[in-house]
This record gives C-alpha cells, structure tokens and sequence, in this order.
C-alpha cells in the first residue's frame, strides 16, 4: 500500500491517526488472507484425496457421479474464497497462467475501445496507433424457440383455370405435428445424452412461454425412436462383424404395468474400439433393453457372432461359448480388472496378506497395458509374453500355494477359486494382442447410462426402454466419434423424412457424418 507524501496531514495527532487506522486495515487484511489460505489448504488437500480416491487404487470404492459432485463443490468454494480477496484486496497480484484458446469454429465478435484523446504536452494531439492488448471472454446467446412459418402459394393458369400448382408440403418425422427435427433433436439429446428427463424439460420450454408436456414429448420420442431402430441395429450389425466385441450388463428400474410397482429389467450392453490395439476402425457401442438377464438375450444379440468376447465373470455368457452354438462358439476372454475387485476389497480390509500380495503384483500388468496402448496386436502380445506373462504364472502359484492354508469359506478362498476357474479366459489376452486386459472399454459405455437410469422409469421392454436403447445407441455412438449429437440427429431425422434410401443406410452412421 502507497501513499503520496503530498496527501499526509501536517498534525501531528491527525498523523498518528492515520497510520493507526492504517495498521488496522493492513492487520485486518492479514487476517482475510491467513483465513482464505487455510480454507484454500484444506479444500486442495481434499480435492487431492479424491482424485486420490478417483484416479488411484480407491478408484472403485466412489461412483463417478458422488466424485463428480465432490470435485464440482470445492472448485466452488475455491471460487468463493477468490471473489471475497478480490473484493477485501482488490490490488493483489494474480498469478499469470497459460489460458487454453477457445476453439476455432466459434463465433467472434470484436469490440474496440478507443482511449480518449488528449492533449501532450507538446501540444500535439496526432496520435499513432503502436501495438494494442487483446483478450478473449467466452459469451453465449440463450437458446431461443422460433416458429418455422411455412407458406405454399397456389397458382393457376389465367387462361383456362384448369391448371392449379403448388408446391409439396415437406415431409416431417411427425407427420402434421408441430416440432421440427431440431427441437426433437434437442429433446432427445437433453434426454438420452445429457440425463435431462422430460418433466424438466417441461418446466425449462415453460420459462419462454412454451408449453409443451411431458405426454406429448414422450410420445414424440417413442415416434423419433422408432425411426431410428433401422440405424441403430445397423449400428449391432457393425459390431458383429469385428474381431472383438466388449459385452456387459447393468440393471434398469421398470415400472410394472398395473402393479404401480417397479421390477428389474436390463439393459445389455456391446462395444467396439480397435485403437487400442492400432485398428482404424470407428468405436461404437449398441444397447439392448430386455427384461431377462438369461444366456438367451446375448445370444440372441450376438447371432452370427464367432470371434472374440470379452466379459466380466457372469456365467450367461458361457452359453455363447458353447460348442454346439448356431453359428459356432465365441472365444471368451476375462477381465482382470473385474478380479482385481475380488482381491481389492480384502486388501483395503486388512484381513487378507494373499490379497496385499495380488493387488501389488498386478500393478505391473496395467503399467505394461499403458505402454503398449495403440501398438499392433503382434507387438502387445509379444510384450506380454515377455514381461506379463511371468506375472501372471507367479499369481497361479501364490494362489494354487495359499488356497488350501485358509478357511474355504473365506472371502480369500472365493476369490482364489474365483479367479482358478477362469484361468484359460483370464490368460487369453496374454496370447492375443488383439484382446484388452479388462473390460473397462464397455463399463465406461455403461457409466453415462446410469445418469439417465436415476432419472427415469420405463413402462416395459416395449415401451420407453426399448426408445431409449435406441436412441442412446446412436447419441453414445456419436460421442465416441467425437460428433455433434444434435447436429448428426437433427440431419438424420430430416433425411429419415425425406425417405432415405435404404440402401444408403451406412451413410446416416454417426462415423461417416462430416465433422469440423
């Protein structure tokens, strides 16, 4: 803090006032700032445990959702404590930081602003421009309805009065309805991407003066989802044609017609990414909703499908694998991350050194899989014949060794065994370089689904959960291929209403849509 020498007072009582009132200000200032540098301590400290707990070995003991919000509320209270020492020391130095530039593609709009000019004490006012500061803020325009107001004029000859034209009124996936494909686009993404259910969007459209219900948006979506099946299975049909397929299951609340009750049904789940292992080809992801967790449903999914399957540990999947399967047998494959949670929660307990000695030997396994990520399957397979291999041999001997010195009815055994009647899948990937260690791939296709699973009850496999297979088939699809969901579904469904051949079916695929 700086004072002009001009501006003390000559008084000297008025002096000593002063610089008491100063040394008030500068105490009560210090004060702030030790009180916003603890709260700043402690909120670092536990945004460090719970990337900690999200990112290290903890990373299964806290859902996404809770971390999510834990990590939204200290950036919040961080932001609180910097706008109070902005306004109790507004002169304090900011540290300089590098700012990520905005993108390309967006709009900018330039404002200048031009000092006010005045007189030098050379008495010249001829002022020429030698360098200037720029900066950018991020602004945005509120999404807005519009009414589209379409008019189709009608001519006859003048002559005759025979001849009358007009123009073809546009097709629309609502037939006579009032919604564009853009408003069911964003209505469909708010739902199915973005876990936005439909009586919010209710009460959001009811702030600009829009009313539309809930019924009629529903109805809308179960029309947009039937349009789309034929582009969501070709989706399916894709993934059958790979080499690999990622397959998982999660359960879904379903309300029971007439029962006002809820049972359980599932939503299955089938994956593809070959970059892992160098492939070039798009990832993609389809959902099937049923209301069985049978073998059947899998099967029933994957008809055609013989190649490679990777899968947690539930036993439905074995029936692809069967010899006598139409179609031939699939090639499971295990998931060493869904074993590791067996030994994990035995090893944070403290009760079991067999599961100390597990966690810490796979460690290595993971260490190499990062290394390896996007090389070419015969290059992974021959770094993991070399340095996991071993790895792997010495967790059949320490498990083989332990299993008959603790309690068979032991969590530590149920593991073991667990893990010893899975060996041949488990050790699959070891031989094929095509093959993940883990089946993280398709749980992370899962994840967002559980968002929309919070938010939302579906009447039957008929009904609202068989839509909502299908239009997240499409919108997760185009997320993994880094595609505007709302621009490709808004373009899908006007095409859709133009009559889109058939044939051209492939080309309405998220990965084939132009991205900037």
């Amino acid at each position: 803090m700086s004072i002009a020498v001009s501006t003390l007072p000559n008084d000297v009582d008025a002096l000593q006032a002063m610089v008491l009132s100063m040394s008030g200000e500068i105490a009560r200032l210090k004060a702030v700032n030790d009180n916003a540098e603890v709260r700043i301590a402690r909120l670092h400290a536990l945004l460090k445990a719970l990337e900690r707990a999200r990112y290290g070995r903890s990373s299964e003991r806290l859902t996404d959702g809770q971390l999510d919000f834990a990590f939204d509320e200290i950036q919040t209270g961080l932001g609180a404590i910097e706008a109070k020492l902005d306004q109790e020391t507004p002169k304090r130095e900011k540290p300089s930081r590098q700012r990520k530039a905005f993108a390309a593609h967006l709009e900018r709009i330039h404002v200048t602003l031009e000092p006010e000019i005045l007189a030098c004490g050379c008495g010249s006012c001829d002022r020429v421009k030698i360098a200037e500061d720029v900066s950018e803020r991020l602004d945005v325009i509120p999404a807005r309805f519009r009414v589209i107001v379409t008019h189709r004029p009608k001519y006859a000859c003048k002559a005759c009065h025979e001849t009358i034209v007009q123009a073809e009124a546009p097709a629309h996936i609502i037939e006579a309805g009032v919604p564009t494909e853009a408003l069911l686009a964003q209505i469909a993404v708010s739902k199915y991407a973005d876990g936005l259910p439909l009586y919010r969007q209710e009460g959001i459209y009811a702030r600009d003066g829009v009313e539309l219900s809930r019924s009629l948006m529903a109805s809308w979506m179960g029309r947009v989802g039937f349009q789309l099946e034929p582009v969501a299975d070709r989706v399916l049909d894709h993934i059958r044609m790979g080499d690999r397929i990622f397959a998982d299951e999660t359960t879904l609340p379903t309300l029971a017609p007439g029962s006002g009750k809820t049972k359980t049904a599932w939503l299955w789940t089938y994956a593809c990414d070959d970059g892992p292992f160098g492939g070039v080809g798009p990832p993609m992801v389809a959902y099937r909703f049923e209301d069985s967790r049978a073998g059947s449903c899998p099967d029933r999914h994957l008809a055609g499908f013989a190649g490679l399957l990777q899968v947690d540990g539930y036993k439905a999947y074995n029936q692809l694998a069967a010899p006598d399967r139409l179609g031939g047998p699939v090639t499971l494959a295990a998931c060493w991350a869904h074993l590791r949670r067996y030994f994990y929660e035995l090893h944070i307990s403290g009760v079991s050194h067999v599961a100390t000695e597990t966690v810490e030997r796979m460690k290595t396994l993971w260490a190499l899989e990062d290394r390896i990520r996007g090389k070419a399957p015969e290059l992974r397979r021959a770094a993991r014949q070399e340095h996991s291999a071993p790895v792997v041999q010495a967790l059949w001997a320490l498990w083989e060794s332990e299993l008959p010195r603790v309690p068979g009815k032991s969590k530590t055994a149920e593991a073991i065994r667990y893990a010893i009647g899975r060996r041949d899948a488990l050790e699959r990937f070891l031989h094929d370089g095509r093959l993940d260690i883990d089946n993280n791939t398709v749980e992370r296709a899962i994840r967002p689904q559980t968002i929309t699973r919070k938010n939302a009850l579906f009447a039957g496999s008929d009904g609202g959960g068989r839509t909502w297979a299908t239009i997240a088939t499409l919108l997760a699809t185009c997320r993994l291929n880094n595609v505007d969901p709302q621009a490709w579904l808004t373009t899908t469904l006007q095409r859709i209403a133009d009559r889109w051949p058939n044939k051209n079916i492939d080309e309405l695929l998220p990965w084939n849509y132009p991205r900037n």
